[in-house]
């Protein structure tokens, strides 16, 4: 408990404590061991894609992007057979197998890749520079908020004609976190003075950007509240469980007594 007490909160942490504290204590206490799930690496390698594609300033084609992706996603999921082997232990989403999922996650992710490619060629968008001349992409930072350390990284941020910089998050999946773009928005505005209007999603399964979230209105206090709200609960030993239809997709439900 020590080490959870004082280290740094996230965005993932602390919509785990709300939607299922006992999950979180479970995880991140007990140090049970997850189920894997293909949808993890299929992210994780798209992302890898896309900010080489980025950084190449989208000179990159679609077949090294895409090739980037496959070496990516094959590591991450060979170094998860090798500690479980058994892939109908694997989640896995809808109604699928964990190895199916495994095969149909790497030919989506390859073609979400090419997607990207071919929707960043006539879509226009340059990523925002550091003072330090850094691309604010995968943009590693650490704020206070609530008077809670937090930390995190950022997908991209876009620099806006005018002027002002906007969060973007790259996701594969369906779940998309409001409170997450919330964050990046205030922790931009603190790291760097910027003005942040609003942010939003690239969403790999269709192709194409999200509507804008309006940020002008989001409040370091406001965000921050829910950060120290969190903080408390886990420095005080609360962690309730909250079974539902989500215990399906919980990587540690095999270790839970509350299970739905």
């Amino acid at each position: 408990m020590s080490d959870i007490e004082t280290q740094p909160r996230s965005v993932s942490q602390t919509e785990q404590y709300e939607r299922c504290a006992y999950r979180f204590y479970l995880q991140r206490v007990e140090r049970v061991v997850p189920r894997p799930a293909a949808w993890s690496f299929h992210g994780t390698a798209f992302h890898a894609a896309a900010e080489a594609v980025e950084l190449s300033g989208r000179t990159m084609t679609a077949e090294e992007a895409v090739q980037l992706f496959s070496e990516r996603y094959t590591v991450l999921v060979n170094a998860a057979l090798d500690k479980e082997p058994d892939t109908d232990l694997w989640l896995a989403a809808g109604r699928v197998t964990g190895g199916e999922d495994i095969e149909r996650r790497y030919a989506l992710g390859q073609e979400q890749t090419a997607q990207y490619v071919e929707w960043a060629a006539v879509n226009d968008s340059e990523t925002f520079m550091t003072p330090q001349g850094e691309p604010g992409l995968e943009l590693y930072f650490m704020v206070e908020l609530g008077g809670v350390r937090v930390r995190g990284y950022i997908d991209q941020l876009v620099q806006d004609a005018d002027g002002s910089v906007r969060p973007r998050d790259w996701k594969t999946g369906s779940m998309k976190s409001k409170f997450q773009l919330e964050t990046y928005g205030v922790a931009t505005r603190k790291l760097f003075g910027a003005e942040v209007n609003k942010a939003d999603w690239y969403l790999a399964k269709e192709g194409r950007l999200s509507r804008p979230v309006a940020l002008d209105k989001v409040t370091e206090e406001g965000v921050g509240e829910r950060y120290a709200a969190m903080d408390a609960g886990v420095k005080a030993g609360r962690f309730p469980a909250s079974p539902d239809f989500a215990c399906r997709f919980c990587d540690v439900s095999h270790a839970c007594s509350f299970k739905r």
